[in-house]
């Protein structure tokens, strides 16, 4: 790993320094989670989640480690279960060996900030084994309800060990469309009478799943609501692949499931199986990753260029801008093309 200044050259030997103290800290705690100290792994994630310096030492260390871990994003509207559903699952998974980190994006606290944590209640007969690690993570008015930390909280639960992570979305619309790009294999929970076809095509839901979920499938209006995602994934079918979204369109798994009492959870992950099989078979699941990369190294070239624009929103050369546009002396484009220059 070069001792190369993240910023570049121009820093000076204190801030090159505490660079070094940062990156030998994250190290240190990245050993001590993969050891099994919760503590630290919480640390690390809160690190990630706060950003700035720590976030990027943390992105240093666990960035050459991560990699092996397949990422389930399950999405849909509120109320669909999608909580209870992964509960569920969580007892699928750990009956058979395997480590599971779950990130439960949850709507931001109006008041602190915070995550609520309604997931980590749904999700309370896990907290005391050692096999799943859940973490609530805010959204903090990104839309998406995806944080821009959420990626690399990703690659941290990876570097950790944990075989599967699990994203689960706060369910917010047609933003929820998110996920397809933050997993590698995507499922979209809907419930009996879900509503009309044509809003859910609207919402890009008919385009994203790679596994569908009729949760709650003991009410009435089960075998209707099949219907309507069989009619709708036949249309899909047409076109056999979607190119905006790299998605493979043949047959698409839909699965009753009853989350409360884990009906149908031994066949959702069984689902969820196979599709890793066949995307990794097919090349698929390293064309979304590469996508991925791509995406998420657009984005913080976006944040960093957004942190240096802003640093320019002050002093006198942004006063005198300010009053150049008060006076119609120059519009706001020219003004900033002279601020950014």
């Amino acid at each position: 790993m070069s001792d190369r200044p993240i910023d570049g050259p121009g820093r000076s030997d204190s801030a090159t320094l505490a660079d070094s103290a940062t990156l030998a800290d994250s190290a240190t705690l990245l050993d001590r989670a993969r050891s099994g100290d919760r503590s630290a792994l919480a640390r690390l994630l809160s690190l990630v989640e706060r950003g700035g310096d720590g976030a990027r030492s943390v992105a240093r260390i666990v960035h050459p480690c991560a990699g092996s871990a397949h990422t389930v994003g399950i999405t849909g509207a509120p109320g669909a279960g999608k909580s209870t559903l992964t509960s569920a699952l969580t007892t699928v998974v750990r009956s058979r060996g395997d480590r599971l980190g779950i990130l439960a994006v949850d709507p931001s606290s109006p008041f602190s900030g915070g995550a609520i944590l309604g997931d980590r209640v749904r999700m309370a007969d896990h907290t005391l084994d050692d096999g799943v690690y859940i973490r609530s993570m805010a959204t903090r008015g990104h839309l998406g309800g995806l944080t821009l930390a959420t990626p690399e909280a990703v690659r941290v639960l990876d570097a950790v060990g944990f075989a599967w992570v699990v994203v689960e979305t706060v369910g917010v619309g047609q933003v929820e469309v998110e996920i397809a790009g933050a997993a590698d294999t995507t499922v979209v929970v809907v419930n009996p009478g879900w509503g009309d076809a044509v809003q859910a095509n609207k919402a890009g839901l008919m385009e994203i799943g790679d596994v569908f979920v009729i949760n709650k499938a003991d009410r009435p209006g089960s075998a209707d609501t099949r219907r309507d995602l069989e009619a709708m994934l036949s249309m899909r079918r047409l076109s056999m692949r979607q190119p905006s979204m790299g998605r493979l369109a043949s047959t698409v798994p839909i699965v009753e499931t009853v989350a409360t009492d884990g009906t149908g959870a031994e066949e959702l992950w069984a689902a969820i199986e196979a599709h890793r099989a066949t995307a990794t078979a097919s090349g698929e699941l390293e064309r979304r990753r590469v996508a991925r990369s791509e995406d998420e190294l657009r984005e913080v070239v976006v944040a960093r260029l957004r942190e240096r624009a802003l640093d320019r929103c002050s002093g006198e050369r942004w006063t005198a801008a300010l009053d150049q546009i008060r006076r119609r002396e120059a519009d706001p484009w020219a003004v900033v093309d002279e601020l950014l220059d």
